[in-house]
C-alpha cells in the first residue's frame, strides 16, 4: 500500500520566499483534551501569500494511508506552546482526544503554482494521542531549535490514532488538478 511521507522545509515555511519551491507545511489547529496549543506563530500561506496563524510549522508529515494507520506530524512550536505541551507531558492526561488541522503545501510545476498535498478535506480532524506501550506518542524538545533561530521554537512529534467510530476522510494530492479523498477511520454499525 502507498505511503504519504514527506519532509518538509521549516525555514521556507517561517521565511516564504517565491523564488524557492519547497513543499512546507503547517498544524492550524491542535486542541489535546481540553486544552487549546494555541495558534500564535504568523507565517505566509504559500498559495496567496496571506498571513496564516498556525500551531506549527511543519518538519514532516507521514501516514500509511490505511484506513486506521496513525498520522504523524513534526513541527516547530512557539516557547509557550512548548511550556503548554511539556506541562501536559508532566500531568496525567486525562483524555487524549486530539482535534487538530493540519495541511502540507507541494509545488506543481507545471502550473506554477503551490497546492494543498496533504490534509483534512473540510472539518478538522478528531482522534486520540497514539500510544507506544504504556507512552504516549507525543514529545516537545527540551532546547530550542537551531535552523531557525528567531522566532524562538521547539521541537513537537505527535502521533495521531483516528478516534473510534468515526469516518473521515484525508485528501492526498500530486497536483493542483489530482486530488484523491481517503477515508481515515471506521464507523462502525
Amino acid at each position: 500500500m502507498p505511503e504519504y511521507r514527506k519532509s518538509t522545509d521549516v525555514i521556507q515555511g517561517y521565511n516564504y520566499k517565491k523564488d524557492k519551491q519547497t513543499p512546507i507545511g503547517f498544524i492550524t489547529q491542535l486542541k489535546i483534551g481540553p486544552t487549546d496549543v494555541k495558534a500564535d506563530q504568523a507565517c505566509l500561506g504559500p498559495m496567496d501569500g496571506k498571513v496564516l496563524q498556525v500551531v506549527a510549522v511543519l518538519s514532516g508529515a507521514q501516514w500509511d494511508t490505511g484506513i486506521t494507520d496513525g498520522i504523524y506530524l513534526a513541527g516547530q512550536i512557539s516557547t509557550l506552546n512548548r511550556q503548554i505541551v511539556a506541562s501536559m507531558l508532566y500531568n496525567d492526561l486525562l483524555s487524549t482526544e486530539v482535534v487538530f488541522k493540519f495541511t502540507v503545501y507541494e509545488f506543481d510545476p507545471v502550473e506554477k503554482a503551490y497546492f494543498p498535498a496533504f490534509g483534512q478535506t473540510t472539518d478538522a480532524l478528531n482522534g486520540l494521542v497514539e500510544k507506544r506501550g504504556e507512552d504516549l506518542n507525543l514529545s516537545v524538545a527540551d532546547d530550542p531549535s537551531t535552523e531557525v533561530q528567531s522566532p524562538e521554537n521547539y521541537a513537537l512529534m505527535i502521533g495521531i490514532k483516528p478516534k473510534a467510530d468515526k469516518a473521515q476522510s484525508l485528501t492526498i494530492a500530486t497536483s493542483t488538478g489530482g486530488r484523491v479523498a481517503k477515508a481515515w477511520g471506521l464507523k462502525v454499525g
